[in-house]
Protein backbone atom coordinates (compact mmCIF):
# COMPACT_ATOMS: atom_id res chain seq x y z
CA UNK A 1 0.00 0.00 0.00
CA UNK A 2 0.81 3.39 -0.90
CA UNK A 3 4.23 4.35 -2.70
CA UNK A 4 4.90 5.32 -5.66
CA UNK A 5 2.65 4.64 -9.08
CA UNK A 6 4.18 5.65 -12.54
CA UNK A 7 1.81 5.76 -15.29
CA UNK A 8 3.67 5.60 -18.90
CA UNK A 9 3.58 4.28 -22.29
CA UNK A 10 7.03 3.54 -22.20
CA UNK A 11 7.81 -0.05 -21.28
CA UNK A 12 10.66 -0.78 -22.77
CA UNK A 13 12.26 2.03 -20.51
CA UNK A 14 10.28 0.90 -17.15
CA UNK A 15 13.35 -0.37 -15.44
CA UNK A 16 15.31 2.89 -16.21
CA UNK A 17 12.13 4.67 -14.68
CA UNK A 18 12.42 2.27 -11.83
CA UNK A 19 16.63 2.77 -11.14
CA UNK A 20 16.00 6.62 -11.22
CA UNK A 21 13.09 6.76 -9.10
CA UNK A 22 15.07 4.53 -6.81
CA UNK A 23 18.02 6.89 -6.49
CA UNK A 24 15.97 10.11 -5.67
CA UNK A 25 14.82 8.04 -2.80
CA UNK A 26 11.24 7.13 -4.18
CA UNK A 27 9.66 3.89 -2.86
CA UNK A 28 7.94 0.69 -3.34
CA UNK A 29 7.51 2.19 -7.17
CA UNK A 30 5.37 0.52 -9.85
CA UNK A 31 5.16 1.03 -13.03
CA UNK A 32 2.12 0.76 -15.09
CA UNK A 33 1.02 1.29 -18.75
CA UNK A 34 -2.82 0.26 -17.92
CA UNK A 35 -5.59 2.90 -18.51
CA UNK A 36 -9.20 4.81 -17.91
CA UNK A 37 -11.15 1.15 -16.09
CA UNK A 38 -7.39 -0.43 -15.53
CA UNK A 39 -5.85 2.16 -14.18
CA UNK A 40 -8.73 2.91 -11.31
CA UNK A 41 -8.70 -0.39 -10.22
CA UNK A 42 -4.82 -0.31 -9.42
CA UNK A 43 -5.20 2.91 -7.62
CA UNK A 44 -8.17 1.43 -5.79
CA UNK A 45 -5.77 -1.70 -5.33
CA UNK A 46 -2.27 -0.16 -4.27
CA UNK A 47 -3.86 3.22 -3.33
CA UNK A 48 -0.27 5.27 -4.08
CA UNK A 49 0.98 8.15 -2.02
CA UNK A 50 2.62 9.85 -5.44
CA UNK A 51 0.71 9.36 -8.92
CA UNK A 52 3.27 10.70 -11.78
CA UNK A 53 1.23 10.33 -15.13
CA UNK A 54 3.43 11.04 -18.40
CA UNK A 55 2.11 14.40 -20.27
CA UNK A 56 2.09 12.43 -23.07
CA UNK A 57 0.16 8.85 -22.01
CA UNK A 58 -2.72 10.47 -23.74
CA UNK A 59 -1.48 12.90 -26.18
CA UNK A 60 -3.22 15.85 -25.77
CA UNK A 61 -6.00 14.33 -24.09
CA UNK A 62 -4.13 13.73 -21.11
CA UNK A 63 -5.36 17.31 -19.02
CA UNK A 64 -8.67 16.12 -19.61
CA UNK A 65 -7.85 12.39 -17.97
CA UNK A 66 -6.42 13.97 -15.31
CA UNK A 67 -9.53 15.78 -14.33
CA UNK A 68 -11.14 12.45 -14.53
CA UNK A 69 -8.52 10.70 -12.31
CA UNK A 70 -9.05 13.42 -10.11
CA UNK A 71 -13.02 13.37 -10.06
CA UNK A 72 -12.34 9.59 -9.27
CA UNK A 73 -9.80 10.07 -6.75
CA UNK A 74 -10.01 13.51 -4.94
CA UNK A 75 -7.19 12.80 -2.78
CA UNK A 76 -4.86 11.30 -5.37
CA UNK A 77 -1.66 13.36 -5.37
CA UNK A 78 -0.73 13.50 -9.16
CA UNK A 79 1.98 15.49 -10.23
CA UNK A 80 2.96 15.34 -14.27
CA UNK A 81 6.42 14.90 -15.49
CA UNK A 82 7.79 15.81 -18.97
CA UNK A 83 11.19 14.27 -20.04
CA UNK A 84 10.33 15.79 -23.89
CA UNK A 85 9.53 18.93 -25.40
CA UNK A 86 5.37 19.78 -24.30
CA UNK A 87 3.31 22.37 -24.52
CA UNK A 88 3.95 25.24 -21.37
CA UNK A 89 0.36 26.06 -22.02
CA UNK A 90 -1.39 22.47 -22.04
CA UNK A 91 0.59 21.63 -19.25
CA UNK A 92 -1.24 24.71 -17.45
CA UNK A 93 -4.15 22.82 -17.50
CA UNK A 94 -2.72 19.76 -15.74
CA UNK A 95 -2.75 22.15 -12.22
CA UNK A 96 -6.33 23.76 -13.84
CA UNK A 97 -7.42 20.04 -13.87
CA UNK A 98 -6.14 18.28 -10.53
CA UNK A 99 -2.51 17.83 -10.80
CA UNK A 100 -1.09 18.74 -7.90
CA UNK A 101 2.56 19.58 -9.55
CA UNK A 102 4.43 19.62 -12.94
CA UNK A 103 7.91 19.00 -13.35
CA UNK A 104 9.93 19.34 -16.87
CA UNK A 105 12.79 18.16 -17.57
CA UNK A 106 13.69 20.39 -20.09
CA UNK A 107 13.94 23.22 -17.58
CA UNK A 108 17.08 21.80 -16.69
CA UNK A 109 18.59 18.95 -14.71
CA UNK A 110 18.66 20.71 -11.89
CA UNK A 111 15.51 22.65 -11.62
CA UNK A 112 14.19 19.14 -12.70
CA UNK A 113 15.78 17.39 -9.38
CA UNK A 114 14.48 20.30 -7.32
CA UNK A 115 10.63 19.42 -8.28
CA UNK A 116 11.20 15.41 -7.46
CA UNK A 117 12.64 16.34 -4.07
CA UNK A 118 9.47 18.49 -3.04
CA UNK A 119 7.15 16.28 -4.51
CA UNK A 120 8.86 13.27 -2.41
CA UNK A 121 8.74 15.42 0.43
CA UNK A 122 4.74 15.76 0.05
CA UNK A 123 5.26 19.18 -1.30
CA UNK A 124 3.28 20.49 -4.56
CA UNK A 125 5.85 21.98 -6.80
CA UNK A 126 5.00 23.79 -10.49
CA UNK A 127 8.00 24.09 -12.77
CA UNK A 128 8.77 27.53 -13.45
CA UNK A 129 7.60 28.42 -16.79
CA UNK A 130 3.88 26.89 -16.36
CA UNK A 131 3.75 29.19 -12.98
CA UNK A 132 4.52 31.94 -15.12
CA UNK A 133 2.06 30.76 -17.88
CA UNK A 134 -0.68 30.79 -15.25
CA UNK A 135 0.26 34.30 -13.74
CA UNK A 136 -0.08 36.11 -17.11
CA UNK A 137 -4.08 34.66 -17.11
CA UNK A 138 -6.96 37.19 -15.52
CA UNK A 139 -8.83 34.14 -15.47
CA UNK A 140 -8.00 30.34 -15.10
CA UNK A 141 -9.61 27.36 -16.99
CA UNK A 142 -12.31 25.78 -15.64
CA UNK A 143 -11.61 21.89 -14.92
CA UNK A 144 -12.49 19.64 -17.36
CA UNK A 145 -16.19 18.06 -17.50
CA UNK A 146 -17.08 14.37 -18.67
CA UNK A 147 -18.86 14.93 -22.15
CA UNK A 148 -22.86 14.67 -22.33
CA UNK A 149 -24.05 12.47 -24.65
CA UNK A 150 -25.50 15.34 -27.02
CA UNK A 151 -21.36 16.92 -27.13
CA UNK A 152 -20.18 13.47 -28.03
CA UNK A 153 -22.93 13.49 -30.54
CA UNK A 154 -21.36 16.77 -31.57
CA UNK A 155 -17.58 15.81 -31.48
CA UNK A 156 -18.63 12.31 -33.92
CA UNK A 157 -19.87 14.78 -36.29
CA UNK A 158 -16.58 17.66 -36.22
CA UNK A 159 -14.71 14.03 -36.69
CA UNK A 160 -16.87 13.15 -39.76
CA UNK A 161 -15.92 16.44 -41.33
CA UNK A 162 -20.01 18.28 -41.03
CA UNK A 163 -19.96 21.68 -41.46
CA UNK A 164 -21.81 23.96 -38.50
CA UNK A 165 -24.79 24.58 -39.98
CA UNK A 166 -24.65 20.64 -40.75
CA UNK A 167 -24.20 19.37 -37.44
CA UNK A 168 -26.80 21.92 -36.36
CA UNK A 169 -29.20 20.58 -39.19
CA UNK A 170 -28.48 16.63 -38.29
CA UNK A 171 -29.15 17.42 -34.60
CA UNK A 172 -32.12 19.63 -35.07
CA UNK A 173 -30.55 22.70 -32.86
CA UNK A 174 -29.83 25.86 -33.44
CA UNK A 175 -26.29 27.22 -34.60
CA UNK A 176 -26.31 29.93 -31.52
CA UNK A 177 -26.56 26.43 -29.19
CA UNK A 178 -24.13 24.52 -31.45
CA UNK A 179 -21.46 27.02 -31.01
CA UNK A 180 -21.90 27.51 -26.99
CA UNK A 181 -21.59 23.48 -27.23
CA UNK A 182 -18.53 23.66 -29.09
CA UNK A 183 -16.51 26.29 -26.64
CA UNK A 184 -17.53 24.28 -23.71
CA UNK A 185 -16.15 21.14 -25.83
CA UNK A 186 -12.85 22.87 -26.22
CA UNK A 187 -12.81 23.94 -23.11
CA UNK A 188 -13.52 20.58 -21.67
CA UNK A 189 -10.89 18.53 -23.32
CA UNK A 190 -7.96 21.79 -23.16
CA UNK A 191 -8.10 22.52 -26.66
CA UNK A 192 -8.41 25.52 -28.76
CA UNK A 193 -10.60 24.51 -32.44
CA UNK A 194 -11.96 21.40 -34.34
CA UNK A 195 -8.72 20.31 -35.53
CA UNK A 196 -7.30 19.90 -31.53
CA UNK A 197 -10.63 18.37 -30.23
CA UNK A 198 -10.86 15.99 -33.40
CA UNK A 199 -7.71 14.68 -32.29
CA UNK A 200 -8.19 14.68 -27.87
CA UNK A 201 -11.52 12.67 -29.21
CA UNK A 202 -9.51 10.09 -31.09
CA UNK A 203 -6.47 10.32 -28.65
CA UNK A 204 -8.97 9.41 -25.67
CA UNK A 205 -11.26 6.71 -27.18
CA UNK A 206 -14.00 9.15 -26.70
CA UNK A 207 -14.60 8.75 -30.84
CA UNK A 208 -13.85 5.66 -32.67
CA UNK A 209 -12.13 4.94 -36.48
CA UNK A 210 -14.95 3.09 -36.85
CA UNK A 211 -17.08 5.82 -36.17
CA UNK A 212 -15.41 7.64 -39.04
CA UNK A 213 -18.17 6.07 -41.93
CA UNK A 214 -20.52 8.89 -42.57
CA UNK A 215 -21.34 12.34 -44.19
CA UNK A 216 -23.81 15.24 -44.20
CA UNK A 217 -26.75 14.63 -46.31
CA UNK A 218 -26.00 17.68 -48.40
CA UNK A 219 -22.34 16.64 -48.80
CA UNK A 220 -20.71 18.46 -52.46
CA UNK A 221 -17.55 18.75 -53.51
CA UNK A 222 -16.23 22.07 -53.01
CA UNK A 223 -15.21 23.81 -55.50
CA UNK A 224 -16.44 21.95 -58.20
CA UNK A 225 -14.75 20.08 -60.69
CA UNK A 226 -14.33 21.63 -63.78
CA UNK A 227 -16.38 20.04 -66.68
CA UNK A 228 -14.90 21.21 -69.32
CA UNK A 229 -11.40 19.47 -68.18
CA UNK A 230 -10.54 16.48 -69.86
CA UNK A 231 -8.95 13.12 -68.92
CA UNK A 232 -6.58 11.05 -70.63
CA UNK A 233 -7.20 7.82 -68.97
CA UNK A 234 -4.92 5.90 -71.17
CA UNK A 235 -1.62 4.55 -69.56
Amino acid sequence: MGGTLVVSRAEKIYPLFQKHLTDMGFDNITITGAEKDGLNMLIRDIKPRITFIGCRFYKCGTPFMIADLHKNFPKLNIAAISIMDFPDDIAMNFIFNGAKSYVNFLEGEDEFYKGMEEIREGKEYIAPEVVKRIDLRSTYSKPAMKLTKRKIEILRCICNGFTGEEIANELHISVGTLYNSKSEIYAALSVRNDIEAMRAALDLGIITQEELIFYGRNYELKPKPDKKRSFNYAY
